[in-house]
C-alpha cells in the first residue's frame, strides 16, 4: 500500500499522484524543503559546471549511463550563455547523452534508488531544492570559488510513485512527462518516483554559495554546509554526497530559505 496517511488519487489538475488522506488532513501542514545534490561532478562526468564572474552559471547534467533513445548530447544542448554545454565538459563527453534530472522544461525530477523514500516524504507545496558543484569559468574568482551552490528548486505540485500505477497509468505518465530523464529511457520504471514541480519552480539566475571545506573523520577536506548556511537552514554537517539528503523543517528556516531562493 502507499505510505501511511496517503493514498493514490488525483490532484486538482486531474493528474495521478500520491496524495494525503485521513488524519493528516485534519492537522495544519507546515512546508518543508529537501536539499538534493544534482548535476555533473568529478565522480560522474569528471568536472563541475561553470560559474561566471557575475554569479550566473550553466546547469550541466550528469552523463546518461543507460540506453536512452531520445536523450540530448552535451554538444546538442545550447546553454543559457549561447554555447553548447560541451564547451564546459571534457572533450570525450561531446557526443554523450545527458541524464536530464532535474529538467526544467516541465519541471520533473525522478529517482528509483535509495533516494525514493525521501522523495515520498514530500507533498504538495513542499520544496525540492537542488544544489550542484560549480567552478569558475576560465579564471579563479574569490567571490565564486569552486564549491557547492544552490542552483534551482521545485515547489511541488504532486508526487508520482510508479509502483502503484497500472500499465495504462504508467503509459499516460510517460506521455505527459516526455522530458523526464527516466521516461526517456523507456524502461526500468520499478521503484521510480517522479516529483512534478508547479509553475513556481525554476533554475536560479544566480547561484548561491552554500559550502565550505571541513576535515572529515579521516582528515580529508570535504564539502560541508558553511556556517552562514547552517544558521539559515537550521541543519549542519557534510553535504558532499547526496545520501542522505537533508530536510529543512523548522518554519522560520524554511521561510529564510524561500527568501534566499526568491532573491537569486
Amino acid at each position: 500500500m502507499p505510505p501511511c496517511g496517503r493514498t493514490l488519487g488525483r490532484t486538482r489538475r486531474g493528474q495521478l499522484a500520491i496524495i494525503c488522506c485521513g488524519p493528516e488532513l485534519a492537522e495544519p501542514r507546515t512546508m518543508k524543503a529537501l536539499l538534493l545534490r544534482v548535476g555533473i561532478d568529478k565522480g560522474s562526468g569528471g568536472t563541475y559546471g561553470p560559474i561566471f564572474d557575475d554569479g550566473s552559471f550553466e546547469f550541466v547534467p550528469i552523463p546518461e549511463t543507460y540506453r536512452s533513445c531520445t536523450a540530448t548530447t552535451y554538444g546538442e544542448r545550447i546553454g543559457r550563455k549561447g554555447k553548447p554545454l560541451s564547451t564546459y565538459v571534457p572533450p570525450g563527453l561531446r557526443h554523450v547523452p545527458m541524464h536530464d534530472d532535474p529538467e526544467f522544461e516541465t519541471c520533473t525530477y525522478g529517482d528509483a534508488t535509495a533516494k525514493r523514500r525521501f522523495l515520498l516524504e514530500l507533498g504538495e507545496g513542499d520544496a525540492l531544492v537542488f544544489y550542484a558543484g560549480l567552478r569558475p569559468f576560465n579564471n579563479d574568482n574569490a567571490e565564486y570559488p569552486e564549491a557547492l551552490y544552490f542552483v534551482g528548486y521545485f515547489t511541488i505540485d504532486h508526487v508520482i510513485d510508479f509502483n502503484w500505477l497500472s500499465a495504462s497509468e504508467r503509459a499516460a505518465c510517460r506521455q505527459r512527462y516526455p522530458y523526464n530523464a527516466h521516461v526517456k529511457r523507456g524502461y526500468a520504471f520499478e521503484n521510480l518516483v517522479i516529483i512534478v514541480g508547479s509553475n513556481n519552480s525554476r533554475l536560479l539566475n544566480h547561484a548561491r554559495l552554500i559550502s565550505q571545506k571541513k576535515p572529515d573523520t579521516s582528515g580529508r577536506p570535504t564539502y560541508a554546509l558553511s556556517s552562514e548556511m547552517e544558521e539559515v537552514l537550521g541543519v549542519s554537517g557534510f553535504i558532499q554526497r547526496s545520501i542522505p539528503p537533508r530536510f529543512v523543517t523548522q518554519e522560520h528556516n524554511v521561510a529564510h530559505l524561500v527568501q534566499l531562493l526568491d532573491s537569486s
